[in-house]
């Protein structure tokens, strides 16, 4: 068995990872997804059992995966997955179709018609980029003052990240929310992400702490993984002020550094025994 583990740069989480491999007694190969071509025609990764996808960057995940799949390997994730993930859009219209509850959310093609989407849903309201991962460049939009210069902002800076306007109601989490880590279809871990800022991501300052698997929690977040296409992913949680938990958003290449010690999880050893099942073709 040998897996490829398909990578731009290497982090904490991906050096745990190959101790993770060298654990399991499988024999691996770091690919470096800047320094080497990728030829449409040919079969050149076909000797892969499985292939680990761990680039930063969405753009190369998105494309290298689909190119993988073309030569027939099985890739973690899956193009499909990467594709819904990577697109906050399309990862609200997965999770609406499956019946997981979810944020309101509106999307607007123009800046006239965001400004009366705003207005409409009310103050205040969360901008964001529909690609984009760590809590960059989203924007609490808290009146008609701010959202005037934002919508401006992203007019003027043009391009297809800011030609379209994702607005989402904003709910006052409780001083954290959830990230649940689902591999394979089993909620094998959960921490809460505690900030006083109303941006909860660990990247921004977040401190990890543990948080019980309840059957509540559990189910959702089995239930988003499902919606989006499984495989090895983060699901971010919110709790509202009602005590509902709805889903924010799903990531396809989750970080766990942070996430190990709070919930004694071995994190890196449960995705690898994963990637060795769809690679023995168990899944």
């Amino acid at each position: 068995m040998k897996i490829g583990v398909l990578t731009s740069r290497i982090r904490v989480e991906e050096k745990l990872l190959f101790q993770a491999l060298e654990k399991a007694g499988l024999d691996y190969e770091r690919i470096d997804v800047e320094s080497i071509p990728f030829l449409l025609d040919s079969k050149a990764f076909a000797s892969f059992d499985a292939v680990l996808i761990r680039c930063v960057s969405h753009t190369q995940a998105f494309y290298a995966s689909r190119v993988l799949e073309s030569q027939g390997v099985k890739v973690i994730n899956s193009h499909h997955v990467i594709n819904v993930c990577g697109d906050k859009l399309l990862t609200s219209l997965a999770l609406l179709e499956h019946g997981v509850p979810t944020l309101h959310t509106i999307v607007a093609f123009s800046p006239e018609t965001a400004l009366q989407s705003i207005e409409a849903m009310g103050y205040p309201v969360v901008l964001k980029p529909l690609h984009g991962s760590w809590g960059r460049l989203l924007a609490k939009v808290n009146d008609r003052d701010s959202a005037e210069a934002i919508l401006e902002h992203k007019k003027t800076l043009g391009g297809y990240a800011h030609s379209v306007f994702y607005i989402q109601e904003y709910v006052e989490k409780p001083g954290r929310d959830i990230r649940a880590f689902v591999v394979g279809g089993e909620t094998i871990a959960a921490i809460y992400r505690n900030s006083s800022h109303w941006i909860t991501n660990t990247a921004r300052g977040a401190k990890a702490s543990f948080c019980p698997i309840t059957p509540e929690l559990d189910h959702i977040a089995k239930a988003a993984a499902e919606a989006v296409g499984g495989g090895i992913l983060a699901v971010d949680i919110f709790e509202t002020p009602e005590g509902r938990l709805v889903v924010s958003e799903v990531n396809h290449t989750p970080e766990f550094r942070n996430s190990i010690e709070p919930t004694g999880v071995d994190i890196p050893a449960k995705m690898v025994d994963y990637v060795k099942k769809v690679a023995g073709g168990e899944i």
